[in-house]
């Protein structure tokens, strides 16, 4: 059930409202300050359309557009007005909001980071993600070194926010799953060719870890990219409870309630998968075995990482999209 939409909402229960913002094409400060101010306006759009909204996500790059200009002229900061805009309209309508940002990085000036941002309804920054896997070889954002973050949403519901891209491995919604996330928020600005295999993704990341994928991308075009819109939420067993088109700026509402998160995870028995990848066959041994029988995780934790077609794959930087090949070296802060 979706609560007719997220017009309603019942006890226990929290109303997202996901916006399909429209593709803008931000190439100055002006247009950067106007793209802010439009998504602003969806914010108290969304209120009025959806009164019951605790939290409302936009898409990636609902700032900045898809035409992966660097320059710094347009790139944000956390302490910057386009995020402080963003802070005082989640004050003002008093809701949550998760927003994306193209951000100055001071370790790479060429380099920006893909960055998502979560602020409460008192204004104040919650969350702070890098994207992990920038879309390759067309984006040439600086790849996330902070790992997946989770937070403690409205309601009290445990949150993760990944982006675009990090949605297609697994790995991403295991990790955000295993910190506690019952919520994985997935922002994009994907096109369409990117439908099925965004559904798909979508709904497997929700059943293989029992918990709620809220996900929404960009839609329309700016004369060259057209986006897809697909906005998704999908429950803890895969079954999709809201699904979106492909208009620009169309809003799209679901009721979740976590305990639908909770009690799988604690009773379930039979596909109870997050448990049971680090409790592999209980029922014959005690406790379950506890190992990392996974060569490929072994060998990332001693820099190994080697596919059988390694030496076969012929795109490896992002020349083929106009970029130079990188000469900085990748600085890791994860701490493991």
């Amino acid at each position: 059930m979706s609560g007719l939409g997220g017009l309603n909402k019942t006890p226990g229960g929290i109303v997202i409202s996901v916006v399909q913002s429209q593709l803008l094409d931000v190439a100055t400060p002006a247009d950067l300050k106007q793209a802010v101010e439009h998504v602003c306006s969806l914010v108290r759009r969304t209120k009025r359309a959806y009164p019951a909204t605790d939290f409302v996500v936009f898409p990636e790059y609902c700032c900045h557009g898809l035409s992966m200009r660097t320059d710094p002229a347009i790139m944000c900061s956390l302490d910057g007005p386009e995020v402080k805009s963003f802070k005082d309209v989640c004050r003002e309508e008093k809701v949550w909001g998760c927003f994306s940002i193209m951000e100055k990085n001071d370790l790479s000036l060429s380099s920006p980071w893909n960055s998502g941002i979560t602020i409460n309804d008192k204004g104040e920054l919650i969350n702070y993600y890098r994207k992990m896997h920038p879309w390759i070889p067309v984006e040439p954002w600086y790849p996330g070194n902070q790992g997946v973050s989770t937070f403690t949403g409205p309601g009290g519901v445990k949150m993760s926010l990944i982006i675009c891209h990090d949605g297609m491995f697994p790995e991403m919604a295991r990790e955000a799953a295993y910190q506690g996330a019952e919520v994985l928020l997935r922002t994009a600005g994907y096109t369409p060719p990117i439908r099925q295999s965004w559904e798909l993704t979508n709904r497997t990341n929700a059943f293989t870890n029992l918990m709620y994928t809220v996900s929404v991308a960009l839609a329309g075009t700016d004369g060259t990219f057209k986006s897809m819109g697909a906005a998704m939420a999908v429950n803890p067993e895969g079954d999709v409870l809201m699904s979106g088109n492909d208009c620009p700026d169309e809003i799209f509402a679901c009721e979740l309630q976590v305990e639908e998160v909770r009690r799988r995870r604690r009773h379930w028995g039979v596909e109870n998968n997050l448990y049971q990848f680090g409790h592999r066959g209980y029922v014959a041994v005690m406790g379950g075995a506890s190992d990392c029988p996974y060569t490929y995780m072994r060998d990332l934790m001693t820099g190994k990482w080697q596919t059988a077609e390694d030496a076969q794959v012929e795109v490896k930087d992002g020349r083929s999209c106009g970029w130079e090949v990188p000469k900085q070296a990748f600085e890791n802060e994860f701490k493991s």
